[in-house]
């Protein structure tokens, strides 16, 4: 499988993947209030714009991405999706850890949103490090989403790879 950053033409392919993993998302969480099921492609193509966004494709296909941008001293980690059909390969473990090896040295914190129902979702994050907290004050803070955080004080190789 090949992570790279995200090309303008991957943009169609990504806004599938997105809407069938957060599908799944809303059926588990009860809700359909995810911008992530209601963005365009022009919503995509704007943030792929303003976040550092990755992809995973085998051969040709687009299996997985994820999403991070800087905001204050705290590296946000969004849109993390896996294909439903290759999810718990570690492929989630695998785009979490790229995400964060690219944050900035001077980074402090990871935080992240999952639906609170994502019980399976909660459980790698938590492994990764990551820890419930209460979510700061957020425009566009999602009904039936919880917030993590990853204190990052003491990594040991901060920054992204040469």
């Amino acid at each position: 499988m090949e992570l790279t950053e995200v090309r303008p033409e991957d943009c169609p392919e990504l806004l599938v993947l997105q809407r069938c993993c957060w599908v799944q998302e809303a059926v588990l969480n009860n809700t359909l209030d995810i911008p992530a099921l209601h963005e365009t492609l022009e919503d995509l193509r704007d943030w792929t714009k303003t976040w550092s966004v990755w992809v995973l494709r085998q051969e040709h296909r687009l299996v997985g991405a994820v999403r991070a941008r800087l905001d204050g001293d705290c590296w946000e980690v969004g849109r993390l999706m896996v294909a439903p059909d290759l999810a718990g390969r570690g492929l989630g473990r695998r785009l979490l850890a790229h995400a964060e090896a690219h944050a900035p040295a001077d980074v402090r914190r990871f935080a992240l949103f999952t639906g609170a129902r994502s019980t399976r979702n909660i459980t790698m994050y938590q492994r990764a490090g990551y820890r419930l907290v209460d979510a700061p004050a957020v425009d566009g803070h999602i009904r039936g989403a919880v917030y993590l955080e990853k204190d990052v004080t003491q990594r040991e190789n901060p920054g992204p790879p040469a």
